[in-house]
């Protein structure tokens, strides 16, 4: 049985969330395919979101880990997000294709379940089968604004103020 977390989580994925959704692993280099824009440009705008709760604690739910590692995921934050990292919702021990058949929803709420996490939010441009009862536990980004777009900025200020 896993120790449970007492803080109040953010579920964070990546692409459409801090950067836009067109990212790709080419010739074991990830670009993202958007003009104008750099891998992680709206990262600092969550760190900003996050100063006025110290508390707050994430779990990577983004695919970087499965491809790149935990520590190579989290590596590509900025110091002061990737300090506040406590896990993720994929490990190297779970089988890959089970896996890979779960909505974002279900491979968070297992995670919450696992941990006994009475307080976490998610942050995602993946909604897909996530249940109307559980919509307040998502921040659901446009895949090319990101947390940028104004009403998904506000949001998810609004959600951490409240977890």
């Amino acid at each position: 049985m896993h120790k449970p977390i007492d803080s109040p989580i953010l579920y964070l994925d990546f692409d459409g969330v801090l950067h836009p959704g067109e990212v790709y692993r080419i010739r074991g280099q990830i670009v993202l395919q958007c003009d104008g824009i750099s891998l992680f440009e709206w990262a600092p705008l969550l760190a900003e979101y996050f100063e006025p709760h110290p508390d707050v604690r994430i779990v990577l739910s983004t695919s970087w880990v499965r491809v790149l590692s935990f520590t190579g995921a989290r590596a590509w934050l900025p110091d002061t997000l990737a300090k506040r990292v406590i896990g993720a919702t994929w490990h190297s021990a779970m089988d890959q294709d089970w896996w890979l058949g779960l909505s974002r929803y279900e491979q968070i709420s297992r995670h919450a379940q696992r941990h006994r996490i009475a307080r976490w939010l998610a942050v995602d441009d993946d909604g897909h089968d996530w249940p109307k009862e559980q919509s307040s536990q998502l921040v659901q980004t446009d895949s090319i604004l990101g947390i940028a777009a104004p009403d998904s900025s506000e949001l998810l200020q609004q959600q951490l103020h409240e977890l």
